[in-house]
Formats: C-alpha cells, sequence, structure tokens
C-alpha cells in the first residue's frame, strides 16, 4: 500500500533504484517499417507522403467486393534483404494470413499479414551502448504485412477518440507495405534496459537506411516502435503480465518510455495491484504513458491463411542474389571511416547521435577534408538546425554545397566569417555558394594590401597604448587592433593577413 493506505494508480511512480532493487525488467521490441515502395503491397496504388486524404486509394485497397490483391515483387525483395540483413533465416516457403478484427482503418475489417510462417525468422542484431560495449538483441522474427489507415480524431482534448465529437478517415496508407521486426525477450539489461531499447531501435534505423528500403522518419510514421514492458521480480522464474506502448515515434522516446513503464509497473506492484495487459498511448508532452485497451491475443485475431494470394516461395538462388546487393553495414562502415579519420569513439559516437555521420561523409566525398566537414556539420549548421526546429539532414543545403563553402574558405575567397553568411544565404534559398558570392561581391575576402594597410595604420594610430604592448612582444595584444581592422573592412579581409601586417607595422 502506499502511504496513503491505497493501491498505487497508473500515475504513480518509483523511485528507478527502487525499482531495480525489486524488479528485473523484462522487453520486447516491435517495429514496424514502411517500405518506400513506388506502389501499395497488393495493388498499383501510389505510396506518396502527403497526398490529399482518400487519392491514393482502388478496390483492393478499400476492400471492395470482387477484388483480388496482387503481392508487390520489390517489396518482397525489401523484406528478404532486411531479413539477411538480421541475419536471419529466410523462409522456403509461407503464405499470408488473414488477420480479422473491426476497426474502422481497415476497411476489409481484416488484415493481410504473415502469421505461423514469416518471411524471415532466428537473427540478431548486435549494438553498441553508450560505454562502447555490444548487446546482441535477439530477432525473432519480421514478416510482411500491410498498413492500416489513418483516423483524425476531431473534437476532442487530446485527439484521441474517447471524447471526440467525430472521426476522419484517410485510407491513403491502407495497403502501404509493412516489414515487422519482432525481437526475441530482452532480459537481464537491468538498469540498462531503457538504453538498450534506444541503442536497438537507433541500430535498426542505420540499418534499414543503409539497406535504402525505407525513409525510416519516425516523425512521418514510416518507422513505429511497440514497446512491451513487463516487470519481474528478483528471484522469480515467471514474467510479469506486459503492456504495449504503441507508435513511440523518436530514438529518446523509446528511452522515455520504457523508464516511464518501468516506474509505473513497479508502483502498482508494489501496492498490491495488477498490472493490466494493455496497449498503451506515449505522451511526447511529458514523457507519461496513458492507457488504451486491452490487448488481444492472437486467438482474438482469428488467423487463417489468405485464401486469394499464392505463397511467397523465394528460391535458394534469388535469396543469394539478394544478399549479394546488401551494402557495407552501418557499424562495419563506421569503424572503417573512424580509422581512416583518426577519431576517437566519443567523436564518431557524437556524429552518429547528431544524424550528421553521413552528412560529413557526403562533403568529404564532395572534396572538403573530414575535419572542415565535421566541424561545419557539427558546429554552425547544427546550430542553424536547432534554430529552425528541424533535423540536421532536412536543412536546405547539400553536403555538395557545403564542400562548394569548403572550397571557397581554402583558396582565400572567404574567410570563416564571411563564410557562414554565404551559408546563411544558401539556407535562404538564394542558390549555390558560387551563385551567391556573384550576387554579393562585397563577400569576398578583400586582398587589396594598400587598403588592409590603411586600415592597420588607423587602428594602431587610434590605439597608441595598444601597439606600444606588440612592440614590446605582447603579440596577443594584436588581437584588438585585429577586431579593429575586420570591423573597417566590414568583415572581409583575412584576419592572419591582418595579423601579420599589424606585428609587422609594429616592428
Amino acid at each position: 500500500m502506499t502511504a496513503a493506505g491505497r493501491v498505487a494508480t497508473s500515475t504513480d511512480l518509483l523511485d528507478y533504484d527502487e525499482v531495480l532493487a525489486r524488479f528485473e525488467p523484462v522487453m520486447g521490441m516491435e517495429v514496424h517499417v514502411e517500405l518506400h515502395t513506388a506502389t501499395k503491397m497488393f495493388c498499383p496504388c501510389p505510396t506518396t507522403f502527403g497526398a490529399e486524404p482518400n487519392t491514393q486509394v482502388c478496390p483492393v485497397c478499400l476492400g471492395l467486393p470482387g477484388s483480388l490483391p496482387v503481392v508487390n515483387q520489390s517489396a518482397v525483395e525489401s523484406a528478404i534483404r532486411i531479413g539477411l540483413a538480421l541475419n536471419c533465416s529466410i523462409t522456403p516457403w509461407g503464405r499470408f494470413a488473414r488477420k480479422n478484427y473491426f476497426y474502422p482503418d481497415q476497411p476489409k475489417n481484416y488484415q493481410i499479414s504473415q502469421y505461423d510462417e514469416p518471411i524471415a525468422t532466428e537473427g540478431y542484431l548486435d549494438v553498441v551502448l553508450d560505454d562502447g560495449t555490444t548487446w546482441r538483441v535477439e530477432i525473432e522474427r519480421a514478416h510482411m504485412e500491410e498498413d492500416t489507415g489513418k483516423s483524425l480524431h476531431v473534437g476532442g482534448a487530446t485527439g484521441r477518440i474517447h471524447g471526440a465529437s467525430h472521426s476522419l478517415l484517410d485510407y491513403n496508407r491502407a495497403g502501404v507495405p509493412l516489414v515487422e521486426i519482432v525481437t526475441k525477450t530482452i532480459s537481464g539489461a537491468g538498469e540498462r534496459a531503457p538504453e538498450v531499447a534506444r541503442a536497438y531501435v537507433t541500430a535498426l534505423r542505420d540499418l534499414l537506411k543503409s539497406l535504402d528500403v525505407s525513409d525510416v522518419r519516425m516523425d512521418q510514421g514510416s518507422m513505429r516502435c511497440d514497446a512491451n514492458i513487463s516487470l519481474m521480480p528478483i528471484g522469480a522464474k515467471e514474467f510479469g503480465t506486459r503492456t504495449e506502448t504503441k507508435n513511440v515515434n523518436s530514438l529518446k522516446s523509446v528511452e522515455v518510455a520504457v523508464r516511464y513503464e518501468m516506474r509505473r509497473q513497479a508502483a502498482v506492484l508494489s501496492s498490491g495491484g495488477e498490472v493490466i495487459q494493455e496497449t498503451r498511448h506515449f505522451q511526447e508532452a511529458d514523457g507519461t504513458t496513458s492507457a488504451g485497451r486491452r490487448k488481444e491475443t492472437a486467438e482474438d485475431y482469428r488467423y487463417f491463411p489468405e485464401p486469394d494470394l499464392e505463397p511467397v516461395a523465394p528460391s535458394a538462388e534469388w535469396v543469394e542474389e539478394l544478399r549479394g546487393t546488401l551494402p557495407e553495414l552501418p557499424w562495419i562502415r563506421r569503424a572503417r571511416i573512424q580509422t581512416e579519420w583518426g577519431v576517437s569513439d566519443e567523436v564518431m559516437r557524437d556524429l552518429v547521435n547528431a544524424g550528421a555521420l553521413d552528412l560529413v561523409i557526403a562533403t568529404t566525398e564532395a572534396g572538403a577534408s573530414a575535419d572542415a566537414a565535421r566541424s561545419w556539420w557539427v558546429s554552425y549548421l547544427a546550430q542553424q538546425a536547432n534554430t529552425r526546429g528541424v533535423e540536421l539532414a532536412e536543412l536546405p543545403i547539400t553536403p555538395a554545397q557545403v564542400a562548394q563553402v569548403v572550397a571557397l574558405i581554402d583558396s582565400g575567397k572567404l574567410n570563416n566569417k564571411v563564410a557562414r553568411k554565404v551559408v546563411d544565404f544558401v539556407l535562404d534559398g538564394e542558390g549555390d555558394p558560387e551563385q551567391v558570392v556573384a550576387a554579393h561581391p562585397e563577400l569576398v575576402v578583400v586582398r587589396d594590401d594598400t587598403l588592409i594597410k590603411a586600415a592597420v595604420d588607423e587602428a594602431l594610430a587610434a590605439n597608441p597604448d595598444i601597439a606600444e604592448k606588440i612592440r614590446s612582444g605582447k603579440v596577443a595584444a594584436a588581437g584588438k587592433i585585429v577586431g579593429d581592422v575586420m570591423k573597417a573592412t566590414r568583415g572581409q579581409a583575412d584576419p592572419a593577413q591582418v595579423k601579420d601586417m599589424v606585428i609587422a607595422a609594429c616592428s
């Protein structure tokens, strides 16, 4: 019982250290990935994100009588490549199944999925934790299915169906190809369970992105994570009752959601209550979860084989052909790049966590040095992304354009201060750096020695005490004079050149 003598409510939380002292967290992660095929899983409708509602539908994905599905071969290829990259065995013969349930987001009242014959089974993914240690997450299965439509609940305070005055349905997403990746039970992580969950989803996202099977935009729902959490008393042998926190849509939120559920469930159990097997909704605003619906079991869905589709039977030759298309895996690529650049583990982790690694690599491939590329993306451009409230990769500047800015600096045409102004113009849509410089000649570094010397002489005359310090050997005092000259030349002079001229004038 709590101090008030009552069973804890779903909003009570136990201190995290006390949770770990009394319970062992047990997790299972389910990740849904929308494939970016040109058409849907079982029909020729396009899959363009953000189209006008209900403009990408047909009799098949609307479940109209007499319509028949046809399997998208590209989706099957992507599913096999995902399975291979996850070290899974590819099923040589498998059927689709009908997963029956009534909900308006699926107009057929069933979802075509795979049940007991998934395309890929028994794999693993090694993930790197924050301290550099590796944790192996075992994969139970990866199976193909179709996505559902989207419901928009209008008139309520939460955006959910409870309390809404009416709902709107958009079936553009219904039928979009999905691969669901399901882990085996993850136990033994203890206090690091939330970190393991985040690291797993991060590594999986990187892997899927490298395979080019999905844009893995969690903010747009093309990658969605469901976190199954339960607690087992220390020393117990049976798992506790689990909850499933649905559709967590950021990497950080995965960690926050797992930690919150551990503390919430621990409070319920410690006060003598029982955890309800249910789905829960994650609230991005405050990092909490709220009750959804009682969780169905497999029997509730009344699975049976899909009678309108042939079994999927990839030949061994085809599987091996697809294996040959796998790219260099992200962690192997990172290790190679780290060795080539000679950077520490911490620097590499910072690049990955900032979403900057691929951008830096692309910038170096466009001609910039690794140091210059890294400096631009993790400093000034990262600041701009934060100011604009977007991901680094969403900034309206390409790695090739950043490489052009670096080249202009290396050539002496720009200095670092002016180069930032050029980048700002690029971000504002004024074109490539070369076009910006052509349109704004005032940004080009001044190389007129006579003009700069005049500015130096004027600054020294206005600051005789500083000039005397420089003459006495206190070279650091030149900084004030350099700053005045840069101001006088509107930042267009080369600071190094100015400093040399200041010291020479005082010699």
